[in-house]
């Protein structure tokens, strides 16, 4: 049964992790690989438009015009301008990018303007130590993970005041099963935090909270030597204490993932 969460959940990353990177595409004039006036300012609007993102992917095309060698070139080329001008505008391109030229091997569209062109794939860049991908499943974020960075677990509840785990957090404490089962190398740390009080932590709530899930995941046959875990009281709130609202109350009342090793 187990097994079967776990594929359900690579599923639905795997659906996911196709609709969490956008795409650009820049045109270009007819047997030329150079930036055209048109294709520079686009670039430029991307750029101020996404000034944090890391680039994944850069695809050339070139219509059916010439022989398949020349147009190979020729999109490698269109791919090589579109690279250097990410680097000359401090673009971060992603360790394991890939490049390649399809010259006019591609479904080409009617309209030959529209098949001389790259496509650029990019994403969100992550920070290393800050909360990242809280919008998508959390075996996708930890495959995208680097040691040091912090995931934050979304919807796990406890009673009031008490490291009981509430009932309607199981699918997130499955989904966190998976992500280990599935990266057996996979280290964390396990953090607790609480909101509302001015004094540290007086009962320990919030070690007692990041404790229960360490127990939930060896009961679960996940070598404790993998995890280990914290609390942290209120001495890292999103939202200064008192919060203004329930609202600051429940994101400083919450549990995350430190990735210790990979």
């Amino acid at each position: 049964m187990k097994k079967k969460y776990c594929i359900c959940f690579l599923l639905i990353a795997t659906f996911l992790s196709t609709h969490a990177q956008d795409k650009l595409t820049v045109f270009f004039d007819f047997d030329r690989y150079e930036l055209n006036e048109t294709a520079e300012k686009q670039l430029q609007i991307w750029r101020t438009e996404n000034p944090k993102i890391e680039v994944s992917k850069i695809y050339g095309f070139c219509d059916w015009k010439g022989t398949n060698v020349y147009n190979d070139s020729l999109s490698l080329k269109r791919v090589k301008t579109i690279f250097d001008y990410l680097k000359s505008h401090q673009i971060h391109v992603k360790d394991g990018y890939e490049i390649k030229g399809f010259g006019e091997d591609f479904e080409q569209s009617k309209v030959q303007s529209e098949n001389r062109k790259v496509l650029i794939v990019f994403e969100p860049k992550k920070e290393i130590g800050q909360p990242i991908g809280n919008d998508q499943p959390l075996s996708l974020q930890f495959q995208q993970a680097k040691s040091g960075d912090v995931i934050r677990l979304k919807n796990i509840y406890f009673y009031n005041m008490t490291p009981r785990i509430l009932p309607k957090s199981r699918p997130v404490l499955i989904e966190l099963l998976c992500a280990l089962e599935d990266n057996p190398k996979l280290k964390i740390e396990i953090q607790g935090h609480i909101c509302c009080q001015k004094v540290y932590d007086i009962n320990e709530l919030s070690v007692m909270r990041a404790r229960a899930i360490y127990n939930y995941l060896v009961n679960q046959k996940i070598n404790r030597k993998r995890l280990s875990y914290k609390g942290f009281g209120t001495s890292k709130p999103i939202y200064p204490i008192p919060e203004k609202s329930t609202f600051e109350q429940d994101e400083n009342r919450r549990v995350e993932i430190l990735v210790l090793e990979k």
